[in-house]
């Protein structure tokens, strides 16, 4: 938003001093018969200068500041009504281009408030001109909906240079004199262009839906896995790089595992369906037909590589049996009255516990294939741990309540209060039991004590709803993953 020199910042149309801290003037940012201003742009000249545009209206406001006034000028477009999405600034003042939700690009003087030029005539950019950049070396940067990014010049504005990029652009930021700039998509990619040869290289990725689950393979801390709507992707835990996409168009993945001995990721979709594949290639292993009635919404595998466990929407749990050729089902539990949330195995495999958005948790036995133990309570369980010792569980969900139980006989022994906002909805403990990480909807990783049931350390960086929050093998980091997409690795605050 702030351009050339710092001493002004606009807020809706509210100028306030950065020196002094204080509003020094305001006014409404649009007139009565047109919609709201929606984009600002200072002069790269004058500091007193500044243009507003938006649906129907674009502006140019002077700044009077010894009479703490402003003054806005309605720029003339005649017949022509356009919504602006973006707009940019002639590194001399002479113009300034909008870019609209019709795709085409205007061009107008701050001095007169007059149309100079607009174009192109024909072949305007679809789904809009999302992005635009004026270069000090002439001509413009223009990015739209579609993808796709153009290097033109006025008045015909077609393209000279171009490429086609993966998601709508959001932004583009030159280097220096526009040698070389960056470019933001929606579907959060960033690339880098060189203006020579006008080519991208993708410097960077994250998923842009939230994210559903997150799993580490067992025994390293190099890679993870996490998945968000059709994607799942493995990413490389030091660089940040993302090594693997695998996409199933038009589905949404709710769970993930990588199976103990490393040759597959075992995943559960929202078609009913468990999908595994090579996690080196992406390549589709075998597929579990009609897994479950209303989709497979957990997914849990064993240590020996023999047996899946995933949960429906309708609340079965069901125990799959995996040959080298054949996926067979062993048992359908039928206890949980709504979706299982979160599935978690004992590691010698005789035992697993689903939690449940009915407000059960039940312990299975997995020799017998029957209810050992439900533990009750008024929340939506949203996930549970064992403690590595596994005579007890813990247990947290939208309650914000954090409670350990008995695996025994399922009695609670102690509540904490695990958060004062909002859901937890993702825990994971360490291998020795001596702390467990807590993340949901305030938004905070929390790292506990477990014997003393006391936070520790709070992590403050997540915008969106934490839904999920793994320690890695080694407790070196805590990776923790959210609704809007975003993947923040932590430096675990307690050694092995």
């Amino acid at each position: 938003m702030m351009e050339g020199n710092e001493l002004t910042l606009i807020s809706s149309v509210v100028v306030w001093s950065i020196a002094k801290r204080e509003a020094i003037c305001g006014s409404p940012a649009a007139g009565l018969n047109v919609g709201n201003a929606t984009t600002v742009l200072f002069s790269k000249c004058w500091d007193e200068m500044f243009v507003t545009a938006g649906n129907g209206t674009i502006r140019v406001w002077e700044l009077d500041l010894p009479n703490r006034k402003i003054w806005p000028t309605e720029c003339q477009t005649g017949q022509m009504k356009r919504i602006v999405m973006s707009i940019t600034m002639a590194a001399d003042d002479s113009f300034f281009f909008l870019g609209t939700t019709t795709g085409d690009i205007l061009k107008m003087n701050p001095r007169t408030k007059l149309l100079a030029d607009t174009g192109p005539a024909k072949d305007k950019f679809s789904l809009g001109v999302s992005a635009i950049k004026c270069l000090k070396m002439g001509g413009l940067l223009v990015g739209s909906g579609a993808g796709l990014l153009v290097f033109c010049r006025s008045p015909s504005y077609k393209p000279i240079k171009k490429i086609q990029l993966q998601g709508g652009i959001t932004s583009i930021t030159p280097r220096g004199e526009g040698h070389q700039f960056f470019v933001g998509t929606e579907e959060s990619h960033i690339y880098r262009v060189n203006f020579t040869d006008f080519k991208e290289t993708l410097i960077t990725t994250c998923h842009f839906e939230a994210i559903q689950d997150i799993v580490f393979p067992f025994g390293t801390a190099e890679l993870f896995a996490t998945c968000a709507k059709k994607d799942i992707r493995v990413w490389h835990t030091l660089s940040n790089r993302e090594l693997l996409r695998i996409t199933v168009p038009n589905m949404t993945c709710h769970g993930i595992d990588f199976m103990r001995d490393g040759k597959s990721i075992i995943s559960a979709w929202d078609d009913g369906r468990i999908r595994a594949f090579a996690p080196e290639t992406g390549r589709l292993i075998y597929v579990i037909n009609n897994a479950h009635r209303i989709g497979v919404t957990a997914i849990a595998t064993t240590s020996d590589c023999k047996r899946v466990i995933s949960g429906g929407g309708e609340g079965e749990v069901r125990v799959w049996q995996i040959g080298c050729q054949t996926q067979k089902l062993e048992e359908a539990l039928k206890e949980h009255k709504s979706s299982v949330s979160c599935i978690r195995v004992k590691n010698n495999n005789e035992e697993c516990v689903t939690a449940s958005t009915d407000g059960t948790c039940i312990i299975w036995d997995l020799v017998r294939l029957r209810r050992n133990q439900m533990i009750l309570a008024n929340t939506l369980f949203q996930c549970v741990c064992y403690h590595p010792e596994e005579f007890q569980i813990i247990t947290s969900g939208t309650d914000r309540k954090i409670a350990y139980w008995e695996v025994f006989d399922g009695s609670v022994i102690r509540e904490l209060e695990g958060s004062l906002s909002g859901s937890v909805n993702g825990m994971d403990i360490t291998q020795e039991g001596v702390h467990f990480v807590t993340g949901g909807n305030d938004h905070l990783v929390k790292v506990w004590d477990y014997n003393e049931g006391e936070v520790t350390h709070v992590g403050v960086g997540h915008s969106g709803n934490i839904t999920g929050i793994r320690i890695s093998p080694g407790n070196q980091y805590i990776i923790s993953v959210s609704a809007d997409g975003a993947i923040l690795r932590w430096k675990c605050p307690f050694s092995s």
